[in-house]
């Protein structure tokens, strides 16, 4: 039986630069490969910003495109667009020089701030979404905004997030976490992983620390995430200088592994963010028993519901030193946060993701 071939195209996706750029997308792909697919990508793996660097990588990644499309275009059976725009643009013409199915997956930026830059780019990700055969939204209030403001009729749309890998994010408990960290025992340690950019809530996290270590003397607090905006990284510098904190620790990025170690060490695990399609790195420290506390927004309202994990107000430092105190304090809440974010954790385990995609990979009746 022949073989189902797809192409993936993304405008993130790891490489020798930055290994964790789109890690999700890629995820995907090896998932898509153990089922049996022979999967092609093309993809940009550079994630410099500044005009230059965004010109020749966009650039190198539209005529590397061209030339697949009329070297191989005709092979595929399935192309999964990952982000409306720009990528959905190059996925449209394998749709209509080759007819192919054309999936197209929203990750949120795309829709909560891309489509909002321009009339223009509202435009082009109203036509990517209308002319897509499916497009799979990451989070339920991202579905909500495709279907409501962009008339995506709901029989073409999906509800399925990017999965955890549950062999990567796995419990190997707090002790054992800590001993290969080289971490005390007896530390309160609040763990961020994501982007360091202000969307993130870290102006709110930081200020909302500074009221907790006034309680919790053994508190800590860890970001690990990329500089993505230098500006920034100087304004939360100087916040933590000005509450004299000197237990805040700002690392670089790191792999899948090392994250899942790091997960596994926290107390707790913090996702303040302004806005967030789904929140998979929520998702992956539930599934290595760490709570979670998140605020209430986008896919993490659901993520979070019927306390799986510990829902806080956006842009409300108040609102979030009182979630992150009730989890330190408590171990009860802990217990009962650990059990239900397990079960999420299997609900959404990336096998059981998977399958959903093979599903809309085949046309109706196909």
């Amino acid at each position: 039986m022949k073989k189902k071939k797809v192409l993936v195209l993304s405008n993130m996706y790891p490489g020798k630069q930055a290994r964790t750029f789109g890690i999700f997308v890629k995820n995907q792909v090896e998932a898509l490969r153990k089922e049996g697919l022979d999967v092609d990508v093309m993809a940009v793996t550079n994630p410099n910003m500044g005009k230059v660097n965004v010109l020749k990588k966009y650039g190198t990644w539209l005529l590397s495109t061209f030339s697949n499309v009329l070297a191989k275009g005709k092979s595929y059976d399935v192309v999964h667009a990952h982000y409306v725009f720009p990528t959905g643009m190059l996925a449209l013409l394998y749709k209509k020089l080759w007819k192919k199915r054309m999936i197209v997956t929203a990750h949120g930026g795309d829709i909560d701030r891309m489509a909002k830059k321009s009339p223009k780019i509202r435009k082009w990700t109203q036509q990517i979404l209308q002319e897509a055969d499916h497009v799979i939204a990451v989070g339920h209030e991202l579905h909500r905004s495709i279907h409501e403001e962009f008339h995506v009729p709901e029989e073409k749309l999906s509800i399925i997030n990017m999965g955890v890998n549950r062999e990567i994010f796995r419990p190997i408990g707090r002790e054992k976490a800590r001993k290969q960290l080289n971490l005390p025992e007896d530390e309160k340690m609040i763990l961020f992983v994501g982007n360091l950019i202000r969307q993130k809530g870290l102006v709110e996290l930081v200020s909302a620390y500074a009221k907790v270590k006034k309680e919790e003397e053994k508190a800590s607090l860890y970001l690990i995430g990329a500089v993505k905006d230098v500006k920034f990284r100087q304004e939360l510098d100087g916040l933590i200088e000005e509450y004299g904190l000197r237990d805040v620790h700002i690392l670089d990025p790191m792999g899948q592994q090392d994250i899942a170690v790091w997960m596994n060490a926290a107390s707790v695990f913090v996702l303040p963010s302004h806005i967030e399609g789904f929140g998979l790195v929520a998702l992956e420290a539930m599934s290595c028993h760490t709570p979670v506390i998140g605020t209430r927004v986008g896919g993490l309202r659901y993520l979070l519901a019927d306390g799986a994990g510990v829902l806080v107000e956006p842009r409300d430092e108040q609102s979030l030193y009182k979630g992150i105190v009730d989890v330190l304090q408590n171990e009860q809440i802990v217990e009962e946060l650990i059990e239900k974010g397990e079960n999420r954790a299997r609900e959404n385990d990336q096998r059981y993701v998977i399958q959903k995609v093979l599903e809309v990979y085949s046309p109706p009746g196909g």
